[in-house]
């Protein structure tokens, strides 16, 4: 493969779509630790898990630097540690 190649095929990465809180972000394709994935729908990285809503209501939970393998179409959503209700 040329240079030229690999310049125009690095524009085109595959994107894992997911929603986080009901919010939709499209992610590269690599792992990332809960703090993270929490950072990016606006989560402090404290007081906070992440856990993925499956089929059939399949849950996982994830704390901190836990990595997490994001799929394309997974839905995680918060879950404040202190377990406090408005």
């Amino acid at each position: 493969m040329t240079a030229e190649a690999a310049e125009g095929n690095r524009g085109h990465e595959h994107k894992i779509h997911v929603t986080i809180d009901g919010q939709p972000f499209a992610l590269e394709d690599r792992h990332y630790t809960a703090t993270e994935l929490l950072a990016l729908a606006g989560l402090p990285s404290g007081g906070y898990d992440l856990t993925r809503v499956g089929k059939h209501g399949r849950v996982e939970s994830f704390h901190d630097d836990d990595k997490v393998a994001v799929h394309d179409g997974d839905t995680f959503v918060s879950v404040n540690q202190r377990g406090t209700v408005a």
